[in-house]
């Protein structure tokens, strides 16, 4: 059995880590029907059948907890199809070591919380202050800065200012369920704010005498400075109390950091949870000798795995087109889809009942045979043509929903993924010409073995008992597992922290490029 399940997974990751492929229109057969090509034993014919393409309304939520946060998302950013979305940050923080000693008549001398973007590698500019004096004790020294800017999703030129407060209600475990629009009460005091412009650097300070080193960061990244008196007060003033006892008892104490952009529109970026750092500052008095000095010290805290980490992500649709476009109308359609990360809206695809029939029909009467399907759905030109990146990730999952029942009974990889993965260029989906201009974009998503147990199969394939199956697209990936050795399972994807956005043509009888199921087969 655990053989059969590591084969899947290795399988399956074929089929999503290589998943976005370029490939010409003509119609074309996948793994399931190419060998009646063989030998020109048929010649392949597509033809598109109408699907009913509708939005699904997330109500602008999702789970955002720490089992769910693979990255962490900070910013705002504001749009005429979506509308406002703002992304905070809340994480609890632990001590490195318990009953922690700092020596005698410690005092902090600064708190530093660090926060690592994910960043462009290869766009870096260097600056070198050769006449730069290093505060501590006035030592001459030469500063070298290299700057790299930030990923962003949204409007590249806009400053923010991040501020960063102290949560004052529990935050539970890290295993906790949460949801992004769920609220955490905070100091309204700041314990400290940066001015950031998009830009994150590394630092090394080196002495002029002797070309040591007095300061070096090596990884890149935001440094924003906190209120010392706080941590004076609530760590090193509590040396041998209870409250820095034990992680039961800190975490109660010292509930959590919240980070926050003051600003309401720019852009979104991406930072490790995991990575974050927080370092305390602080000298004591050591006597050597007979003689007392104060040297400095630093204390880590610990703010990453164990901790509760929590994306907390806020709306407003206020005159957006998707505050009146997402209807969501499963039985004609909606005539544009919008879809969005975390917690936006979803695709829902249906087959409608005629379109079985016909395709029935075709099968039992003139013997046609299946060799590929596909649902297309384009871009919409009109509304969506920006420089906004198209989103390169998505989901496609396979659900089963009870017309008497909210809840969906059954949800997983499609037949496609789990019959066919591993075949010579399987891919889920396919994307084209997503930023061309003028011709709008598209996406295939194959649906070749899916479409076949619905016409080929008996009628509980397709509806039995007032249920009727659908497909789901969502912006984001599927994520591996823990070994890397394939995917986690269908439930675990990058949704709650994935950023891209795109509206796209729906069911609008009116316009060529709606979404249909684009089917090739042959006779022979």
């Amino acid at each position: 059995m655990t053989r059969t399940i590591k084969r899947t997974f290795a399988i399956l990751s074929l089929a999503i880590f290589g998943s976005v492929l370029l490939y010409n229109c003509e119609p074309d057969p996948d793994s399931l029907g190419e060998q009646l090509f063989l030998d020109g034993a048929a010649q392949g014919i597509e033809k598109a059948y109408e699907v009913i393409a509708f939005n699904i309304d997330n109500k602008d939520t999702i789970k955002s907890d720490a089992t769910q946060l693979g990255s962490a998302v900070l910013g705002a950013f504001q749009e005429g199809q979506f509308g406002m979305q703002k992304a905070s940050y809340v994480t609890q923080l632990r001590l490195s070591t318990y009953n922690p000693d700092f020596g005698t008549n410690a005092k902090v001398d600064s708190v530093v919380l660090v926060i690592k973007p994910t960043y462009a590698s290869d766009s870096l500019t260097t600056t070198t202050d050769e006449n730069y004096v290093y505060p501590d004790g006035n030592v001459p020294a030469k500063k070298e800065v290299k700057t790299y800017p930030v990923n962003k999703y949204g409007k590249a030129k806009t400053t923010f200012h991040i501020n960063v407060n102290e949560v004052t209600d529990f935050l539970g475990a890290a295993t906790d369920s949460v949801k992004s629009n769920a609220n955490f009460a905070y100091n309204a005091t700041v314990l400290g704010t940066k001015e950031f412009k998009g830009t994150i650097n590394t630092v090394a300070i080196t002495k002029d005498s002797d070309n040591s080193a007095l300061f070096t960061t090596t990884t890149p990244g935001i440094r924003i400075s906190l209120n010392k008196d706080l941590f004076q007060e609530k760590i090193i003033d509590k040396k041998g109390k209870p409250e820095l006892m034990d992680a039961s008892n800190f975490i109660r104490h010292f509930k959590g950091l919240r980070v926050s952009v003051q600003e309401n529109d720019g852009y979104l970026f991406q930072f490790s949870p995991n990575d974050m750092e927080l370092i305390m500052y602080y000298k004591n008095d050591k006597v050597e000798n007979g003689t007392t000095t104060r040297p400095q010290t630093t204390y880590a805290f610990a703010l990453g795995a164990g901790n509760s980490h929590i994306g907390q992500y806020e709306y407003d649709r206020t005159g957006s087109e998707a505050s009146t476009g997402v209807i969501g109308n499963r039985v004609t359609g909606d005539k544009k889809l919008y879809a969005q990360g975390m917690g936006g809206p979803s695709i829902g695809i249906k087959i409608p009942k005629e379109t079985i029939d016909s395709l029935k029909t075709l099968y039992q009467q003139n013997k046609a045979a299946i060799i590929g399907a596909k649902i297309r759905i384009y871009t919409d030109k009109a509304t969506w043509n920006n420089s906004y990146k198209k989103p390169t990730a998505l989901t496609f999952l396979q659900k089963d929903r009870n017309k008497d029942k909210p809840v969906i009974t059954t949800t997983g990889f499609t037949s496609d993924v789990l019959t066919l993965a591993g075949s010579p260029n399987y891919a889920i989906y396919k994307t084209f010409d997503l930023d061309k201009n003028p011709d709008p974009g598209y996406y295939d998503f194959i649906v070749t073995k899916s479409v076949k147990d619905l016409v080929e199969g008996t009628a509980d394939n397709y509806a039995s008992n007032n249920t009727y199956k659908y497909y789901r697209i969502d912006i984001g990936a599927f994520l591996s597992n823990s070994d890397n050795t394939g995917l986690a399972g269908a439930r675990f994807t990058s949704r709650s922290y994935a950023r891209e956005r795109a509206v796209f043509v729906g069911s609008d009888k009116t316009n060529a490029q709606r979404a249909r199921l684009r089917v090739t087969y042959a006779t022979k």
